[in-house]
């Protein structure tokens, strides 16, 4: 089975039904950090599901979804200021 990936996703949805349901998805998926912004671990397959669910809400005229893939070197970098933590990998657990 593949590991999965650190992904960092956020979204820009003009109307307020739609973005409720993005928010939902990708609340199934991953960690909200900011009102539009998630990290998620995923997998490819994961990943496609993802974004298979979010097609059939977004309106690509109006709306956008980025999606960022960070590898682990990358991920160690990632700093925050203020409150919040980066997601741990699946697997982790912090005391």
């Amino acid at each position: 089975m593949a590991s999965p990936t650190f992904y960092l996703l956020t979204y820009d949805i003009s109307d307020d039904k739609r973005r409720l349901k993005i928010a939902k998805i990708m609340e199934s998926v991953g960690d909200r950090v900011q009102h539009s912004v998630f990290e998620a671990y995923l997998t490819q397959t994961e990943l496609d599901k993802v974004l298979k669910r979010v097609k059939k809400v977004l309106i690509e005229k109006d709306d956008s979804l980025r999606i960022y893939q960070l590898c682990a070197a990358c991920r160690e970098k990632v700093r925050t200021e203020g409150q919040g933590k980066v997601t741990p990998p699946p697997g982790v657990m912090i005391v």
